[in-house]
């Protein structure tokens, strides 16, 4: 038979389904995997139950219910002072990652230049590939993740179409500064490039840290497109809720785009999420703590036990550095290993970088810390004995794993 899409044929299984599985196997804790394991908001659920029952179940507008739209243009200018056209300016997809698909395709032409910051949420090499795109790289570095200006300036040329930024950071938990904002705006001004902005955690950061959008600077509003999730602001990942805020000309195209993947989003979902976005500044305040909380349960845990755990101002992820373990294998045999023999999850960060590329780190895991109390403390202690559980005489077992 003829062959399939060779891209998409040489897709591995993702590192994060093989460690869930693995988890499932032997009973293990799953910190790998970044989803709540508590439901959000009763009332959004309330809401959108009721809905259901409200006799309007058929088709919604293709770029989103009027109320959800009015409800993201509220919550841009509430948080952000952005001023949002709620009828010309807003998509709602069928979660963020197909707003950030729909945002590429709007903007990329086959041999266009994207620039992507290492590491980096494993959806998008994929997309920029089937869309054509050249990629270029630009890898920040452990433990804090500075941005590399030289090595960002040396990445743009004629031909950069866009950068696509993700802030807070999965997985490093790096919120960019204002200052490393300006400094990406002003090249994004010199070369006329574009900027899909990936801020689905934008209500989980760390205070005194906050999150600022790049479509805020002044010269970014008509060169950006920002992305939101309703699953991370309200705990609901299964509801698949994204939305897209651009100028006119950009949502029209993203629309265009969104049509030919998904078409439209549940109506009732919607509906909930307008209530979720009007909520209270509390509310999101609460959601921001709770998770500082376990955060910091989390990294305490991990300290004693004899990781070396890197700063995380925002997001559900926590990176931990193995080196001082002692272990001898890298971040896949630990992950492996820490499975089997110490009952616990996680994911090699390693994962998050471009395969072909040179030199990657693999000393490094990340922690997903967005879960309940007890969870991670049965974590935190399953995790006091693994070095003396995964790194003394493990030679033999990383050669099996």
């Amino acid at each position: 038979m003829k062959p399939t899409n060779s891209m998409l044929s040489g897709l591995p299984t993702t590192i994060f389904s093989v460690m869930s599985a693995l988890a499932a196997e032997h009973g293990a804790i799953n910190l790998g995997q970044g989803f709540p394991d508590t439901e959000g908001p009763v009332d959004l659920v309330e809401a959108a139950a009721a809905a259901l029952r409200d006799g309007r179940n058929q088709y919604p507008p293709l770029t989103g219910v009027p109320e959800l739209r009015r409800a993201v243009a509220r919550s841009n200018a509430r948080f952000y002072g952005i001023s949002v056209d709620p009828n010309r300016e807003v998509v709602v997809t069928c979660g963020a990652t197909e707003a950030i698909t729909a945002s590429l395709m709007a903007l990329v032409n086959r041999g266009d230049e994207v620039v992507v910051f290492e590491p980096l949420y494993d959806t998008y090499l994929p997309v920029l590939e089937m869309l054509g795109a050249v990629v270029r790289t630009v890898r920040l570095a452990p433990p804090h993740w500075d941005l590399p200006r030289a090595t960002l300036a040396a990445a743009f040329s004629p031909r950069t179409k866009a950068v696509l930024l993700n802030t807070p950071m999965n997985p490093t938990g790096k919120v960019f500064t204002r200052d490393e904002l300006e400094f990406i705006a002003g090249l994004l001004a010199r070369h006329d490039a574009y900027a899909v902005c990936d801020e689905v955690y934008e209500h989980l950061t760390f205070a005194p840290v906050r999150h600022q959008p790049l479509m805020a600077l002044p010269g970014m509003r008509e060169r950006t497109i920002r992305i939101g999730s309703a699953g991370k602001s309200f705990s609901m990942t299964g509801w698949k809720v994204g939305y897209v805020t651009a100028p006119a000309p950009l949502a029209d195209l993203v629309a265009k785009a969104h049509q030919l993947l998904t078409f439209t989003v549940a109506p009732n979902l919607q509906r909930a999420v307008a209530l979720g976005l009007d909520k209270d500044t509390a509310y999101f305040e609460r959601l921001a703590e709770g998770m500082r909380s376990a955060r910091d349960w989390l990294a305490e845990g991990l300290v004693r036990a004899g990781f070396d755990v890197l700063p995380c101002d925002g997001s559900y992820f926590l990176i931990a550095d193995i080196t001082p373990l002692g272990f001898r294998g890298g971040d896949v045999a630990f992950c492996q290993q820490m499975v089997r023999d110490g009952g616990v999850a996680a994911i090699p960060v390693s994962a998050f970088y471009d395969p072909r590329g040179q030199n990657i780190p693999d000393s490094y895991v990340r922690f997903a810390f967005c879960k309940k109390t007890g969870v991670i403390a049965s974590a935190i202690q399953r995790l006091q004995t693994v070095r003396e559980r995964l790194c003394e005489g493990n030679v033999a077992e990383i050669r099996k794993g």
